[in-house]
């Protein structure tokens, strides 16, 4: 089974946070209110693959090492 990860996520659609990897990285995120569970609007790719995320009215920039670490349902 293929895993789908955040770097993956297209433009314009809403997506499931499935899990974080853990240890600080996680810790961070959840500051941010990013947690597993989630559903979140992918706002935005950017060259260099960089992530911009929407949850509710905020707007998260993820880089591209640290999408690739995050699983999406």
């Amino acid at each position: 089974m293929n895993k789908k990860t955040l770097d993956k996520a297209k433009k314009g659609t809403y997506l499931t946070i499935s899990t974080l990897p853990s240890g600080l990285v996680k810790i961070q995120l959840i500051r941010l209110g990013i947690s597993e569970g989630d559903i979140v609007f992918c706002l935005e790719r950017l060259p260099g693959g960089t992530i911009i995320i929407q949850k509710n009215r905020q707007e998260i920039a993820i880089g591209y090492d640290l999408a690739k670490q995050i699983l999406i349902g």
